[in-house]
């Protein structure tokens, strides 16, 4: 035992002692919520709510993303590192600095845990909201996705696009956060799971090669920040600031952030957001309904829809073709699927597609 103080004592630096022990609280917190929902729902509501709105509030006054300039520097800052541990620290030290920077990355995972990771295992979305959520039949798909054609093509009448057939936002970015916090306020009400926050949502600065991951947007739990892949078209950079900010907002599950993109669209008072809400949520429910019935899709729903939304969605294909299949977006599949995965969420990178079980029961209700 006295080797062990000893050894501990001479090798270990005692800030790293605490961030371990730190660790280990918070992964019994991650745990606890794993099995607990009322636990992770109070935690989430309460705790994580609170450190996201930290992080956010920190790194709010910069206009560029933190979290994408950290990332870009981690790389040449961890070379340089390794550098100086091999040619400069002598070599009776660097066991120290080993053990200092296993308590930097354990610290990574604490803020994961705390921040953002005990959301995963909160109350579903659907007991949340009172649905009655199954796997739907292709009627019920039917149903859904000629209730979304009437909506979109209604939305798309207010809609200005432009010769190439895209739709365009009639606004700045900045505009568009402000116009989806005030759509977000609305929800707060009825919606109390919901953690209440004003923040600005970043642009990523290299959007142009991120799309070859095929990522649109992604929420970085160490700045707090939502961050969005601009080079998407208009429509889908909207619906992706709304994703983003739902997971800003203490919504974990991909499913259960496009379902509350949907439904901060379609509530907000701005006729170009409603457009974006629904035109997304038609993609994902006639996919649904076409691979379940190609024929009955064809001659109930293809036929409806609106010749400049089709528009839409044809100039949205041909931006896409050059990112199509890339090597970035196989590796980048396969990453998030492992990830979400580990979080418990079973279907993987597919689970941002079953956004179609929650919409078609919550569009049930609208009839």
């Amino acid at each position: 035992m006295q080797k062990i103080k000893v050894y501990i004592q001479k090798n270990i630096p005692t800030a790293a002692l605490v961030l371990y022990a730190v660790f280990l609280v918070t992964l019994a917190i991650r745990l606890i919520a794993s099995y607990s929902t009322a636990f992770a729902d109070f935690f989430n509501r309460y705790v994580s709510s609170v450190s996201r709105a930290l992080f956010a509030w920190i790194t709010a006054p910069f206009p560029f993303s933190v979290a994408e300039t950290l990332l870009l520097a981690a790389l040449p800052a961890g070379i340089l590192y390794i550098i100086y541990c091999i040619k400069v620290v002598p070599r009776e030290k660097l066991t120290r600095r080993i053990y200092g920077l296993l308590a930097v990355v354990l610290t990574l995972f604490s803020a994961f845990f705390v921040n953002f990771a005990v959301a995963y295992g909160a109350t579903p979305l659907e007991d949340k909201i009172g649905l009655e959520v199954s796997d739907p039949t292709v009627s019920e798909l039917e149903n859904a996705c000629l209730y979304t054609t009437v909506q979109l093509n209604d939305a798309a009448r207010e809609v200005n696009f432009s010769s190439s057939g895209a739709s365009k936002m009639p606004y700045r970015f900045s505009e568009l956060v402000g116009k989806l916090n005030d759509a977000y306020d609305k929800l707060y009400a009825e919606y109390d799971f919901l953690s209440p926050l004003h923040a600005p949502v970043k642009r990523i600065a290299l959007s142009k090669p991120m799309t070859y991951t095929h990522l649109s947007g992604i929420y970085s739990v160490y700045t707090g920040e939502a961050n969005v892949n601009t080079n998407y078209p208009d429509f889908i950079i909207v619906y992706t600031t709304a994703h983003e900010m739902a997971h800003q907002r203490g919504v974990a599950p991909e499913d259960e952030a496009n379902f509350i993109a949907f439904l901060v669209c379609a509530a907000s008072d701005d006729p170009y957001i409603r457009y974006c809400g629904y035109a997304n949520l038609y993609e994902y429910l006639t996919s649904a309904f076409y691979s379940a019935d190609p024929e009955r899709y064809a001659s109930t729903v293809a036929g409806f829809l609106n010749p400049n939304v089709q528009g839409e969605f044809a100039a949205y294909s041909k931006m896409f073709e050059p990112y199509r299949g890339s090597t970035a977006s196989s590796v980048a599949d396969a990453v998030n699927d492992t990830y979400l995965k580990a979080q418990g969420q079973t279907a993987g990178t597919q689970s941002y597609g079953l956004v179609v079980d929650l919409a078609v029961a919550y569009l049930k209700t609208q009839d």
